[in-house]
C-alpha cells in the first residue's frame, strides 16, 4: 500500500470542466470500441493527437484551448484506456496503436492533417508518417526518439514504475498520495484530472484503474521482443515536417539522439523545454503550446493554408 499523509482528502475528484463544443464519438477497430474526443470546426484543418503510455484524449484539453479556434483537433483514447475497448488478446503493441490511429482516420475521412503524439504516441506517429506520408502535412513528437523505449533511465523509470503498478487503492486519499509521489513536479490541478481521468471507484470503496492496467504493464515489462519497434529505420524515411518537442529535464529522449537523427534527415528539427520534464504538456502547457503554434504557422507559411487542412 501506498503511503497515507493525512492531509490527502479522501474525496472523489471533481469532473473535469470541458471546454465549449467538446463533444464525442466512437468507432470500432478490430472490433475494438474507440472512445474520440473533438474540438474545434469540423471544416478547420485537421491535428490528429495521440497520447502516451498512461495517457488519455482529455490530456489535449488545455492544447485545444489554445489551438481550437482554427483547427479542428482529434484526440481517442488509446485501445485499453479512457473510455475506449480493452483489447482481450492483450496487444498493447505499436501495431495494433498503428491499426486505431488508420481507424480513426478513415472513418473520419481524414484526407490531410498535422499528427502530434507523445511517447508511446509518437511512437506511433513516427511509424505512421513513415508509412503514409501523403497524409500527413506535417507531425510533432513529444519526448521520445530511436531507443527511447529499449534502454537508458527513463526506459528503466517506467518499467520499474509498471512492474509494482498498484492494482487497487484502499480509498482516494492513498490515490491521490500515488500520483504525488509519481508525478512531484505536476500541479495539483493535474493530479485532479489524473485521478479523474485514469481511475474509478471499485463498488467496495476501493478505487481501481480505468485502464487495462495488468495488460498494458505486462507488454511494458516482459515484451515480445519481435515485435519492438526500431525507429532508427523509421525515422530515416520520415519526409514530412517533423518537430521534435523534448523536456529539458526528461530522461527519456536523449537529446544527444535527436541531434543524430536530425543531422541525417533534412525533414527533422527539434526544440528542447528546460523546465520540462518527459511530460512537457503538463511540466509547461504555454511554452508548449507556443512552440507547436510556431510550428503550425511555419507549415502555413510553407504550404498555404489550403494545403494543410482535411
Amino acid at each position: 500500500m501506498v503511503a497515507q499523509p493525512a492531509a490527502y482528502s479522501d474525496a472523489p475528484p471533481q469532473p473535469v470542466r470541458l471546454l465549449a463544443g467538446e463533444r464525442t464519438s466512437r468507432i470500432a477497430s478490430d472490433e475494438i470500441g474507440i472512445h474520440i474526443r473533438e474540438w474545434g470546426d469540423v471544416a478547420a484543418p485537421v491535428i490528429v493527437l495521440l497520447h502516451g503510455l498512461r495517457g488519455y484524449s482529455g490530456t489535449w484539453r488545455k492544447l485545444a484551448a489554445t489551438l481550437s479556434d482554427r483547427w479542428r483537433m482529434v484526440a481517442f483514447d488509446a485501445r485499453g484506456r479512457g473510455e475506449s475497448g480493452w483489447d482481450p488478446q492483450r496487444n498493447y503493441y505499436t501495431d495494433a496503436y498503428l491499426s486505431d490511429l488508420e481507424a480513426v482516420v478513415d472513418n473520419l475521412e481524414l484526407d490531410r492533417f498535422v499528427l502530434l503524439g507523445h511517447s508511446m504516441g509518437g511512437t506511433t506517429s513516427y511509424c505512421y508518417a513513415a508509412k503514409h506520408p501523403r497524409r500527413l502535412t506535417g507531425l510533432v513528437v513529444e519526448d521520445i526518439t530511436a531507443g527511447s523505449s529499449v534502454a537508458g533511465p527513463g526506459f528503466e523509470r517506467i518499467v520499474a514504475e509498471m512492474a509494482v503498478l498498484p492494482t487497487r487503492f484502499a480509498d482516494w486519499a492513498e490515490a491521490r498520495a500515488y500520483w504525488r509521489k509519481l508525478r512531484p513536479g505536476v500541479s495539483d490541478a493535474a493530479i485532479e484530472e489524473r485521478l479523474f481521468e485514469s481511475m474509478r471507484t471499485d463498488g467496495k470503496g476501493g478505487v481501481v484503474w480505468r485502464y487495462d492496467a495488468e495488460g498494458i504493464a505486462a507488454t511494458r515489462v516482459a515484451p515480445e521482443p519481435g515485435r519492438i519497434v526500431d525507429l532508427h529505420p523509421v525515422i530515416a524515411a520520415i519526409h514530412t515536417p517533423t518537430l521534435v518537442i523534448r523536456g529539458g529535464r526528461s530522461d527519456f529522449c536523449d537529446q544527444a539522439k535527436v541531434a543524430e537523427l536530425e543531422a541525417a534527415n533534412p525533414a527533422l528539427t527539434h526544440a528542447s523545454i528546460a523546465e520540462a520534464s518527459h511530460y512537457v504538456h503538463d511540466d509547461a502547457p504555454e511554452s508548449f503550446a507556443r512552440l507547436v503554434e510556431g510550428f503550425l504557422a511555419g507549415l502555413r507559411a510553407s504550404r498555404g493554408a489550403s494545403a494543410i487542412g482535411n
